[in-house]
This record gives structure tokens, C-alpha cells and sequence, in this order.
């Protein structure tokens, strides 16, 4: 009974196609569906694919356990689907593994498997490979198998396919010796064949290819026509009715003068002239004959008194010198002598940063020569021997540089004027083995300046 019930059933699932006019398109992958199939089990074939000695025996027909199942398949990949099925069969299960048969047996599964395709979706018949994973109860055991398998899909206009299937499934319970040491299943060829129905929204179809546009003559391809067109022969711009512009600078070739450098019109499409060419244009150069500087507004560097030192160089700018001199006045051999004679007859008491007496009137004459010349400084280095620490000598030579300083300052030099610095027994000027040598490497130095 249970066979003749699973056999309508196939037949009513075969009979019951609906094929629709579809456009399918290659690239496409499967839209979702929604399938039944009629199973059969063959699990007399695995015993003498295992055991060749035994021989192989297919079950016929009539001797194999009839099913049903649910089906839901979806494209991941043009040539790749996932499909789960929900398979349901009529077996004495309990019977086999132990005797004891009961009014009703069935098996029911759960089997999601991947389908791998060698042909795009939309093909009318596409042969595949199917692998997966299983699980079922079966009457009052549960059990779980590999299936593995080729198939063969044929796909009416993308709304229905039929699907054929034989899968080898490796049942991959343990035995158990309660049951005389079998499997809940056993390994066994699944044959199945069935239909599926596209329940997805149907893609709409791709657009029409716009009208052809109507012919036009543009000869040179420019967009702009021939009628209109200043230069029909030649691709241009519309703003310029058609003509070209290499430059870019909005002005046409055949009226530009210099058609490869972006110019103005005032200049015939020629860039600003730069007459003197010191790269500042003649319209903000107020030297355009003479190159100079833009900090100078296109003229030279400028020379206030006329000395040939440019005043970016010179530090006496309103008087004349030489370049020797920075453009100061040269100072006279006679004052520079009067202040290094001055700088000799320095004396403090021994070891100590303190003026003697004898030394104010050279420096009374160092005060008078900076009151006569306001634009003279001076700079006061204080020197020492070798005796003592190099710590000390440091200090106490910066100590008498600042005491002449100060002393200049007490008689109304401005301090702006004058700078000191210590240098100790760093730069002799004698040898420091000898008692003269040593002598004169005790010493103060002042140095003239007009800038």
C-alpha cells in the first residue's frame, strides 16, 4: 500500500508542471525553489560494492524502500547551488535490526548538500556533482550519513526544473551490538527524481536598446554640426562654435598667437610679456626693462648711497664703503691704534677683575673717540695665561671684559655699543712656559666697528 501511494504521488508531481515564458539569462544564478521528489533506496548494492566477492546486486524496483521529500534549493554561484531537503521513507527499520516489526516505520532526514555544475544556470540540461551532510531518526534510533552523488538538472525557462539524482550515503553511526551489532541504516543508494518551482520574483526584463539617433553631419565628430560649426574639419569646443583650443585658454586656435601656451585675449591668447625676463611679469614689473626682484617689485636690489653694496648687504646704507667693510666708511689706522694702545695699558690687581687706576686715562681716550663717532661699537674680549683652573680662568677673564665695559658705560657710553665676552686661556698669544709669554697672554682686546 505504502508503495502504491509513494508511486501516485511521483506520477502527480510529473504531471503537474506548469512551464511560463521567461527570459534566462547566462551569469545568473538560481533563483530560490521550492521542489518534491519520489525516493527509492537501494541498500542491497552497497553490500557487494564492499564485498566484491559476494557480487553486486542491485535491488529491483519492486524490493526497494519508496519516500518522499521537501526541497529548497538556492544559487550562491552561477555554477553553484545549496540545496536542503527534507526526506521522508518508509522503511522497517526496527524489523532489521531487531526482528520486531511495527504497523508503522518511517525515516525521517534533514540533508543540506552543496551542487557543483559545469554549466551556467540557464542551460537546458546541466549534469552535477553533489556532496553533503545528513541527519535522520529513524522510528526510535537517530543516525547520520554522508551522501555523494551525480544528478542531472534540467531547467524549463528558469520557473521549473526537474532534478534526477543517484547518491551513494555512508551511514556513519556506530554498530550496535544490542541490535545484532548493525547500523542504525546501513550504507545504501539513494535514487531521486522530482520537480521544483522557481518562488522567487520574476528579475524584470533588461531594458530595449534606445532608438538609432537620427543622422546628423558632424563631420569632424565634435557634437557640433557641420552648420554651425567654424571649423567643421577639425574636432573643437561648442563654446568656440566648433574650433579648437589647444592651450585651453578659451581662445580659439586660429585666432591665438601662441596656440600651445595659455595667454589672454589683451595679448592675442599670448601669456604677459616679461621683458627683462627676471620672471615677474610686465604689467607688475615696475623695472620691466631692468631684471630684478619681486620683493623689489621687478627692480634691482636697491643701493642708497651708491657705494656698489646693494643696501641687502650694505650695514652702513647712507654712507659710503667698501664691500670689505660690509658699505661702512673705512675707520682710520690712526683711531684703531689709539684704541689698541688703549686695550695695552689695561691693568686690574692680581688675580682679580678689578680696574687699577692707571689704566682710565687710554680708556677715557677709548670714550672720547666713540663720542665723536656715534655709528662706532666695540667689542671687548678678556684673555687669561695658563696658571690656575681653566673653571676659573674662564670666569675671570669675563669678568674683566665686563669691568672695561662697565666702565665705558659709567662714562656714557649706551650698553647697545658694546659687547664683552670671555675667552680664558683658550687663545694664547705667547708661550705660556715663560713669565713674558704669560704676560702677554694676560690681556684685555677691543675691537673697532662701524656696523
Amino acid at each position: 500500500m505504502k508503495q502504491k501511494l509513494t508511486l501516485v504521488l511521483a506520477l502527480a508531481l510529473l504531471a503537474t508542471s506548469a512551464f511560463s515564458q521567461k527570459n534566462t539569462r547566462k551569469g545568473e544564478k538560481k533563483g530560490p525553489l521550492f521542489g518534491l521528489h519520489y525516493n527509492m533506496q537501494d541498500f542491497q548494492a552497497p553490500l557487494g560494492i564492499k564485498d566484491p566477492i559476494t557480487g553486486k546486486v542491485y535491488s529491483k524496483f519492486k524490493d526497494m524502500d519508496k519516500g518522499f521529500s521537501l526541497s529548497y534549493w538556492k544559487g550562491i554561484h552561477p555554477k553553484i547551488d545549496v540545496a536542503i531537503k527534507a526526506n521522508f521513507s518508509f522503511r522497517d527499520y526496527r524489523a532489521i535490526r531487531t526482528g520486531q516489526t511495527q504497523k508503522t516505520e518511517f525515516g525521517a532526514e534533514l540533508e543540506p548538500t552543496l551542487n557543483l555544475r559545469p554549466f551556467d544556470d540557464a542551460a537546458l540540461l546541466n549534469p552535477f556533482l553533489t556532496v553533503g551532510a545528513g541527519a535522520g531518526y529513524y522510528t526510535d534510533k537517530f543516525g547520520f550519513y554522508i551522501p555523494a552523488g551525480l544528478g542531472l538538472q534540467v531547467n524549463f525557462n528558469s520557473i521549473t526544473y526537474m532534478f534526477i539524482q543517484a547518491n551513494y550515503r555512508w551511514d556513519l553511526t556506530k554498530k550496535d551490538p544490542a541490535y545484532g551489532n548493525k547500523k542504525v541504516t546501513g550504507d545504501n543508494i539513494f535514487y531521486s527524481i522530482g520537480l521544483a518551482q522557481n518562488i522567487g520574483k520574476e528579475k524584470a526584463p533588461p531594458p530595449p536598446p534606445p532608438p538609432p539617433p537620427p543622422v546628423v553631419l558632424d563631420r569632424d565628430g565634435d557634437g557640433v554640426l557641420d552648420a554651425d560649426d567654424k571649423c567643421p574639419d577639425v574636432a573643437g569646443l561648442a563654446s568656440l562654435q566648433g574650433c579648437p583650443d589647444r592651450d585651453g585658454d578659451g581662445i580659439a586656435d586660429g585666432d591665438d598667437k601662441c596656440p600651445d601656451v595659455p595667454g589672454l585675449a589683451r595679448y592675442q591668447g599670448c601669456p604677459i610679456p616679461d621683458t627683462d625676463g627676471d620672471g615677474i611679469n610686465d604689467e607688475v614689473d615696475k623695472c620691466p626693462t631692468v631684471p630684478g626682484l619681486a620683493r623689489y617689485h621687478g627692480c634691482p636690489i636697491p643701493d642708497t648711497d651708491g657705494d656698489g653694496v646693494n643696501d641687502e648687504e650694505d650695514k652702513c646704507i647712507n654712507e659710503k664703503g667698501p664691500a670689505s667693510n660690509f658699505g661702512c666708511p673705512v675707520i682710520s689706522e690712526e683711531i684703531i691704534k689709539r684704541v689698541k694702545l688703549a686695550a695695552q695699558n689695561i691693568f686690574f690687581e692680581t688675580a682679580k677683575s678689578k680696574l687699577l687706576a692707571k689704566s682710565f686715562p687710554k680708556l677715557n681716550d677709548v670714550v672720547t673717540i666713540l663720542n665723536e663717532n656715534p655709528s662706532f661699537k666695540v667689542q671687548i674680549d678678556g684673555h687669561t695665561d695658563s696658571q690656575g683652573g681653566d673653571e676659573y680662568n674662564q670666569g675671570l677673564s669675563e669678568e674683566r671684559a665686563a669691568a672695561v665695559r662697565a666702565y665705558l658705560v659709567s662714562k656714557g657710553i649706551d650698553e647697545g655699543r658694546l659687547a664683552s665676552a670671555g675667552y680664558g686661556e683658550t687663545t694664547p698669544v705667547a708661550d705660556n712656559k715663560t713669565a713674558a709669554g704669560r704676560a702677554k697672554n694676560r690681556r684685555v682686546e677691543m675691537t673697532l666697528r662701524n656696523y
